[in-house]
């Protein structure tokens, strides 16, 4: 055959591997309100950049009318292309052939990509959309599955993982999502679950919809278990575009530098009536990290889910930081199981991929009840508490207003190794409200008192005068200064470059046993 028949063969098989065995597929797909592997490739990715590796992959498996039925790819697209010009690695499941169910071939093509992010040190984007293992193929099926999850780990803190489900996702699949960084889905056509509705249907004899178990609004808002849920493929794989340029591409890296129009010395006017001092009312702590990151832009981490705790990167100077903060708006800004949790996660991920934390406290304590103390919020608070303590990148923590009792501490206070802690004159540091403290320290005096209202007036007002003050914990070494609210952008991006060259050594150790 001649060399240019050959090139016309392989032009022909290229292209047919990328239609698919079957050109209705794509349609049925299409009328789903969902793209193919291809078309969402050309959304994440740089025009023009995408290289494909293994497309002519096809399966050996020859039961169950499986010999037949080799299409190339084996159902998934893998290869690697550019992102705001920095090279990312990607898979891409084909719902269109054996509904994207992994077998032994379309694993190996993961596996095969994985190992090449971590060899090459860029992150890994899985778009996922398939139904779950290959059945026909058997055990070898779920063999590929461990090889996916042992890498997640291997992985784990080195490369940046992304998860985004764009379809179903059900059984072992789940898994891998559940081991990356960050799971992006799409309402209305992605669910994620370990057992199905008709399994819950009949062991436990639950009735519930696709959605209602395993949708895009229940992982965001009540499992904790996505990122970010969106209404259409397009603005999910934006909204991934944008986390990867706010992301180092592995861990020996620093996060890249984006230079800013936005002034480093800017003054934070707005947050003098942001901020009330009057630290029984409410504000939006998002408000305050608009009027502190560069151009008002933050990337924010599951915003629905723990809402009492903001966990959100954003840039200062130029620079990424990964910011935690209460957020007053929401449970008045407890610390409670699910905000722990949430902000472990964070803490950690930062940690990993060198991102200077700033803490913007304002905390009235950890949520009571028996609810919480039997859900174990002492082992779950102490995940926060074991984050920061174990964190070696720069970390910064302001005291808005109030600041009382362990959640102070956990809060990244110096005690706990912040490398700087400032405060508002509004802050109030203590070990609980003045109220509370009067009503234990002065409670038989205030009993005995022929008025005792007043008398209990007079003990909160003498407790807050030597106790709550702005500048106890200052005199005391525990608040490197107070400063004006409007100068902590200044301060915040001045003090980060100092600490840029922080090192930090740990004792040397096989790993911790962080609380579970």
């Amino acid at each position: 055959m001649h060399p240019l028949e050959r090139l016309a063969e392989l032009r022909d098989t290229r292209e047919a591997a990328r239609r698919g065995p079957d050109p209705a597929a794509t349609d049925r797909q299409h009328d789903k309100g969902k793209l193919t592997a291809h078309e969402r490739l050309d959304l994440l990715l740089d025009g023009g950049t995408f290289t494909e590796v293994e497309p002519f992959r096809r399966h050996r498996a020859t039961g169950f009318g499986l010999a037949d039925r080799r299409p190339h790819s084996d159902g998934v697209v893998t290869g690697w292309g550019l992102v705001h010009g920095r090279t990312v690695f990607v898979y891409a499941q084909d719902f269109r052939m054996f509904g994207g169910a992994l077998g032994e071939a379309h694993a190996a093509k993961i596996h095969k990509l994985m190992d090449l992010a971590e060899a090459a040190g860029a992150p890994v984007v899985g778009l996922n959309d398939g139904a779950g293992a290959r059945i026909q193929e058997g055990v070898t099926a779920l063999a590929g599955y461990g090889g996916i999850f042992r890498r997640n780990t291997r992985l784990s803190g080195v490369i940046p993982q992304i998860s985004v489900i764009l379809g179903p996702c059900a059984g072992g699949a789940a898994y891998s999502p559940a081991l990356s960084d960050f799971v992006f889905m799409v309402g209305g056509i992605a669910q994620m679950f370990v057992t199905g509705p008709d399994v819950v249907r009949a062991v436990t004899g639950e009735r519930v919809s696709h959605d209602g178990l395993g949708g895009a609004a229940v992982h965001a808002a009540t499992s904790g278990v996505a990122t970010l849920s969106h209404e259409d493929e397009e603005s999910c794989l934006q909204d991934v575009r944008f986390l990867l340029s706010l992301l180092p591409a592995n861990n020996r890296e620093l996060p890249p530098v984006q230079p800013s129009s936005d002034p480093p010395d800017r003054p934070g006017d707005a947050l003098i009536d942001l901020v009330p001092a009057d630290s029984s009312r409410t504000y939006d702590i998002r408000r305050v990290l608009a009027v502190l990151a560069d151009d008002g832009e933050f990337f924010e981490v599951q915003p629905a889910w723990a809402a009492n705790l903001v966990c959100a990167l954003a840039r200062l100077g130029g620079h990424v930081v990964g910011v935690v903060a209460n957020q007053p708006a929401h449970l008045a800004g407890v610390l409670d199981i699910p905000a722990s949790e949430k902000g472990a996660r964070f803490v950690r991920f930062c940690d990993a991929f060198n991102i200077p934390l700033v803490s913007l406290v304002d905390v009235p304590g950890f949520l009571p009840g028996v609810d919480q103390e039997h859900g174990g919020i002492i082992r779950h608070g102490a995940k926060l508490l074991y984050a920061y303590c174990g964190a070696t990148v720069p970390r910064i923590s302001v005291v808005l207003r109030k600041a009382y009792g362990g959640a102070y501490i956990v809060m990244d206070s110096r005690s706990i190794g912040a490398d700087l802690a400032f405060a508002w004159p509004t802050n109030e540091i203590a070990v609980m409200g003045a109220e509370g403290a009067a009503d234990v320290i002065f409670r038989r005096q205030i009993a005995a008192a022929d008025d005792p209202a007043a008398m209990r007036q007079q003990k909160i007002k003498e407790y807050r005068a030597e106790l709550v003050h702005p500048y106890h914990a200052a005199e005391c070494g525990l608040i490197d200064d107070v400063i004006d609210p409007r100068d902590t952008r200044p301060v915040l991006i001045r003090s980060l470059e100092m600490l840029r060259a922080k090192h930090a050594e740990l004792p040397q150790r096989k790993h911790g046993n962080p609380p579970q």
